[in-house]
């Protein structure tokens, strides 16, 4: 999942796109509405963490631009302010959870990927192709009953490979996917994650590259 997470304070923003990356999630950071604007302008989310309360552009007019473009995005608001009024006013403009702080992190994941899974096209629970069995909400894999132990990176390739059903998936699409935007879009990273995924799946060979266009299961 590739994620925007919005908050004006910048230590707890950076805690919280840590803790999302080693739940193999693709996560971007602003520290403001100004620089969440641009980034929601030019990258497709999954879902934004957005603080209701920002300098700049204010959270409730980020969260009106998200559904006025018709993204399939999903939006959790965080905010200071608990009381039922402001939970159904933040509702109302269109986000799609509500979350005050100060909040246990466990929750925030479990709510992350809840709306994570909304955003995107109904999948079975686990994902299951060419003997390999994939489970999202235990990040486990098994291939022909082998347990396949992959690091956060090749686990977040191999899903969206998965989701993907056979179609083929550009190099361009799994860097928006896996990576988060300070990755040189001009390396060799994703080739390298799909070179040591070959090797760990093991035989018969099971991602298939097609030169020039990308991979596919």
């Amino acid at each position: 999942m590739r994620i925007l997470v919005v908050e004006d304070e910048p230590m707890l923003a950076d805690l919280v796109a840590e803790g999302l990356r080693k739940q193999a999630m693709a996560v971007d950071v602003a520290y403001d509405g100004w620089a969440a604007s641009q980034r929601i302008g030019v990258n497709d989310y999954d879902v934004v963490v957005l603080d209701r309360d920002l300098p700049g552009v204010h959270g409730d007019e980020l969260c009106g631009e998200v559904v006025r473009s018709g993204a399939r995005t999903r939006i959790l608001l965080l905010t200071a302010a608990a009381s039922v009024a402001e939970r159904v006013a933040g509702l109302n403009i269109g986000a799609d959870d509500y979350l005050p702080k100060p909040f246990d992190f466990s929750e925030l994941v479990a709510r992350v990927q809840a709306l994570g899974r909304r955003s995107q096209p109904l999948v079975p629970p686990v994902l299951q192709r060419a003997g390999i069995v994939l489970d999202p909400s235990t990040r486990q894999v098994v291939r022909d009953g082998r347990p396949v132990p992959l690091s956060i990176k090749e686990y977040a390739v191999l899903e969206v490979l998965m989701r993907a059903d056979g179609a083929i998936v550009s190099a361009e699409t799994l860097l928006e996917s896996a990576w988060d935007e300070n990755v040189d879009p001009f390396t060799t990273v994703v080739r390298v994650i799909v070179s040591r995924l070959r090797a760990k799946l093991g035989d018969p060979p099971c991602i298939h590259t097609v030169p020039g266009v990308g991979y596919h299961l």
